[in-house]
Order: C-alpha cells, then structure tokens, then sequence
C-alpha cells in the first residue's frame, strides 16, 4: 500500500461525520488542512495572513474562515474558503475526513478538515487575505528541536509552537495556537507515530479531551 493510502486509512478513523454539525447556537468555522506526497514524504499545505487583516494578522494559518449561511455543511466552508484565499478549485480536492471540532480564541467551533490535494498545484494568493502560501513537511510536527509549549491561561492544555525555517524563502515561520495543534493532530493521526514531546491529551484517544472544551463552552451559553 502506498504511502497517501495508507494515511487516508489512518485519518479516517477519526472521521466525525456529522456528530458536532448540530449544536445550537455556536459559531462555526472550517479550515482545510491540504496534504499532499512529495518525494515519497508527506507535506502540509499552509497561509501566512495579510498584515492588514482584522483578526489573526500576520499568522500562520491553514486555508479557512467562517461559514456561510450558504454553505451546505463544514466542507462546504473549508472548500469555498481554500478557493477564494488561495485559488484551490473544489474539484482538485479529495477530501479524508472531518476531525473533532476545536474552540479557538475567539469562540469560533473550527471544523478541521484533512483533505489530499496534488502536487502540482500552484497557489494564487489572494493578497487581501493572504501574503505567503508554503509547504511544511508533516511529520516536523512530530518534531520535538523546533518544537516549545507553554501555559495559557483559560486555554485547555499547552500552547503548542514551531519555528519552521522555509528552505524555499530563508524565511523563518511561527507556527504556533490552533495551527500547531492541528498540525500535530494529522501528523500522529495519519503517519500513526507519536511526537517527541508531550502533547497534553490522550493521542490513543483524542476525542474526549475535545469534547469537554465544547462541553464547557456550551454550560456558559
């Protein structure tokens, strides 16, 4: 079985469906976390935001944003997102699974969505939402020499961060917040392999620790 199979395999097991699609009265969001093999290794695809942006200025980001009400579903929002940030047509992309939703920082239900996309894609930045697009090798998330966490008040379980040095630009990236621990989620999902460094919840079993944070925020509705 090769290698893009095999992760497909792997991340499915973790697919949602439907489960959080209906909770009352949280605002949602969705992103697209694009991988695709390159060189038999597997990479991410990522977006560094425009500095001009209200909210999330200058971050590393996957593809994504808030749904719409025209929107049929989660994947909807990450798709139409993806094409309008970086020019991702919804035809190119063969989508995984839906993983348990994340409350990020400003009350936001973030549906990840991990989806294949193909090597050749050239991305065209829309450069009022995005200035950079690149390529992060998946399994430097599992990677404990870039890697440092810390406490936040408030936030359930440590701020996980990466400094990526893209060998594209010499640029140094921040990876840090939800798009770390996403990334860190589809590494030791689909490459089936722990990190190097503690995480602060249950990779055998992931699912409840999220399901608490979404509990919690629900009881203050």
């Amino acid at each position: 079985m090769d290698l893009k199979e095999s992760v497909k395999i792997a991340l499915k097991r973790y697919d949602t469906g439907d489960l959080f699609s209906n909770l009352p009265t949280m605002p949602k969001a969705s992103v697209l976390i694009p991988l695709f093999v390159r060189g038999q290794e597997l990479h991410v695809l990522m977006t560094l935001r425009s500095p001009q942006l209200k909210s999330n200025a200058g971050e590393v980001c996957f593809p994504g944003g808030k749904s719409d009400p025209e929107d049929q579903d989660e994947v909807d929002t990450a798709l139409r997102e993806a094409k309008e940030e970086v020019g991702l047509p919804p035809e190119q992309v063969e989508v995984v699974c839906k993983l348990f939703p994340i409350i990020n920082k400003r009350g936001l239900l973030v549906t990840p969505v991990v989806a294949f996309i193909e090597e050749s894609f050239e991305p065209q930045p829309n450069p009022d939402e995005v200035s950079e697009v690149f390529t992060v090798p998946l399994d430097f998330f599992r990677q404990e020499a870039a890697h440092s966490a810390y406490p936040v008040p408030g936030i359930q379980g440590p701020v996980h961060s990466f400094l990526y040095p893209d060998p594209s630009t010499g640029r140094q990236q921040h990876i840090w917040g939800l798009t770390a621990l996403l990334a860190i989620l589809v590494a030791t999902l689909g490459l089936e392999k722990k990190p190097e460094f503690t995480v602060g919840f249950d990779l055998e079993n992931p699912l409840p620790f999220f399901q608490r944070s979404i509990d919690h925020r629900l009881s203050k509705l």
